[in-house]
């Protein structure tokens, strides 16, 4: 039985796993990398095995790091299903087209503007593999046993980090006595709004643990303060405030913020602009499904629609996006991708980062090699399609809106293990990041913890 790293290894991107046995290959996660060139070149990469030789694959959650990959699979000749948590697949259903349309936009507008190295450019997959991938989804309910592949079941198990997020429990029979791998996927944040708090770790004799803040604790303040600080001071020096934020789960959770605060009054009832198609219909989602509320949220819904705000517009297509980008009047604009890889926050970022009144607000974590990551370190201009865009923008970050648990949060949920694991693989993490969690399990668990490398095999 081997267990095989195929990515988030040095990274936070590309989740991937591979468990072989003598009878079975499965997949867990197969997401795209992101960030600096020498990851994205990872996703032009074929599998070490051939797609059609894996049985099946499980989906941890639906955010592109851990499912965009899946049309290349399909294009590559996988055929099995692919399970995951009925929020996971309603995600699914628009979180691939949407990948898929915006690298052929991307491709496309190189093509148009001549700036890319390749001739001609082309996307990782169309909006046809894409569609093909989401036919192969099979859906649970958390916490419900199947069967995955000869001799291996799964369960999924609630993870609080985004609607239908879990983490991912096999349980494989090769030979001897059944063996209990945990799969973490991404770990959510304690008493965070909306959705309810990660579920205790089962018993398993593997553990892979997520560790996107390994090596730092979010700051005691409440976002809602940093949140009316910083939208308000903005509004008053006559500028626009953007929010590069992912459409599902960050998004949601920063209107129910503001409906809070102009409730409150702590804020005017500015124009909110969220741009961006995947928002809408997340946001949605979101709401419909109750299993992943928590107990406010549930009464905030009881009373009327939480993620719904009077003040909000949504720009209908290129030219209405392109129109509200060249606005001039204080607002606050929440546009996707989170860490500013691509999306339509690109055509704001592009308007407003040269005007020193406004702000851009980030309110997760921000990959290295990002543009999102370059913002956050003060560089002075910005590539976007081609072009240098000077900084004279305010950059702030909020890392108490993270839908990732911090160092102390990730230990206070490894602590819910009823027994030690045999070993405690940290993943997902940027090198400094993986190793101080491991150190901290090491000395404060006292659990044997490693931090496994790209394409590593271990056999379990």
């Amino acid at each position: 039985m081997k267990l095989k790293f195929l990515g988030a290894t040095g990274t936070v991107t590309g989740s991937k796993y591979l468990v072989e046995t003598s009878r079975a290959r499965v997949l867990v996660d197969h997401g795209l990398f992101q960030g600096h060139k020498q990851l994205r070149e990872r996703n032009w990469t074929p599998l070490p095995v051939e797609a059609k030789s894996i049985d099946a694959v499980l989906a941890t959650h639906a955010h592109v790091d851990h499912i965009g990959g899946l049309p290349l699979l399909v294009r590559e000749g996988f055929r099995g299903p692919i399970h995951a948590s009925t929020g996971t697949h309603d995600v699914a259903q628009f979180i691939l087209p949407d990948s898929a349309r915006l690298q052929e936009e991307d491709a496309a507008y190189a093509n148009r503007k001549g700036f890319s190295k390749h001739s001609p450019a082309r996307p990782l997959y169309d909006e046809k593999d894409a569609r093909r991938a989401l036919q192969l989804f099979v859906r649970w309910r958390y916490r419900q046993s199947f069967g995955v592949a000869p001799g291996i079941t799964a369960e999924l198990i609630p993870a609080g980090h985004i609607v239908g997020s879990t983490h991912v429990l096999l349980t494989v029979e090769d030979g001897g006595a059944p063996v209990r791998i945990l799969f973490s996927g991404d770990v959510g944040p304690y008493d965070a709004p909306i959705l309810p708090d990660p579920s205790a770790i089962p018993a398993c004799d593997y553990l892979l643990v997520e560790s996107t803040y390994g090596n730092r604790e979010h700051e005691a303040v409440d976002p809602r303060d940093e949140l009316a600080e910083r939208i308000g001071e903005t509004i008053r020096r006559g500028g626009r405030v953007v929010i590069p934020a992912f459409a599902v789960g960050r998004t949601q959770e920063v209107l129910y913020l503001i409906n809070e605060l102009v409730e409150q009054g702590r804020l005017p009832p500015v124009p909110v602009i969220v741009d961006s198609p995947m928002a809408e219909k997340a946001t949605q989602v979101v709401t419909q499904h109750a299993e992943d509320h928590d107990e406010e949220m549930r009464e905030r819904a009881r009373s009327g629609a939480p993620l719904s705000y009077r003040k909000a517009s949504f720009p209908r297509g290129r030219r209405g996006s392109s129109a509200s980008a060249r606005g001039k009047r204080p607002a606050i604009v929440i546009s996707a991708s989170g860490m500013a890889t691509g999306g339509r926050v690109l055509n704001y970022l592009r308007a407003l980062l040269p005007d020193p009144r406004n702000t851009v607000l980030l309110t997760g974590f921000q990959a290295a090699g990002t543009r999102g990551r370059r913002l956050q370190d003060g560089e002075s201009t910005i590539k976007i399609h081609g072009e240098w865009i000077p900084v004279h923008a305010r950059v702030a970050m909020i890392h108490r809106l993270s839908a990732h648990a911090d160092r102390h949060q990730l230990l206070r949920w490894l602590r819910t293990a009823p027994q030690p694991p045999k070993t405690t693989f940290v993943v997902h993490g940027e090198p400094e990041a993986a190793t101080a969690l491991r150190d901290a399990i090491e000395t404060e668990l006292r659990w044997q913890a490693v931090v496994p490398e790209y394409l590593q095999d271990v056999q379990l």
